[in-house]
């Protein structure tokens, strides 16, 4: 079966760092683009980071310079280093997958049940 789940989420500080991975099985992970997106009360979700097979990135305007998206796709993981954290932060972080179709390949996308980061003082 498919999962990918997330981890490292918490209650951290204004100015603090936190970690987050997603842990992903059940499916070819090295042939997916991976992606980190959030969504906070009342507020549609929206696109963090992304990272391509072969290690490409691409991040929101609003935490490029503080995040950095990751993959090691020997252990089928993505992780999302947050530094520098601002209380609009706070949000449910989802990991999520995509794989265009083609020719003998159905198109595939997966989410994340999401962990909690919460930035307060």
């Amino acid at each position: 079966q498919v999962q990918l789940v997330e981890s490292g989420g918490g209650l951290v500080q204004p100015g603090g760092s936190l970690r987050l991975s997603c842990a992903a099985s059940g499916f070819t992970f090295f042939s997916y683009v991976m992606s980190w997106y959030r969504q906070a009360p009342g507020k549609e979700r929206e696109l963090v980071a992304r990272i391509s097979n072969f290690g490409s990135t691409e991040y929101a305007d609003s935490v490029r310079g503080r995040f950095t998206i990751s993959r090691d796709n020997d252990k089928n993981t993505v992780y999302l280093q947050m530094n520098s954290l601002k209380p609009e932060d706070t949000a449910v972080y989802f990991c999520y997958g995509a794989r265009a179709g083609s020719v003998g390949r159905t198109p595939s996308t997966y989410w994340g049940q999401g962990t909690q980061v919460t930035v307060s003082s």
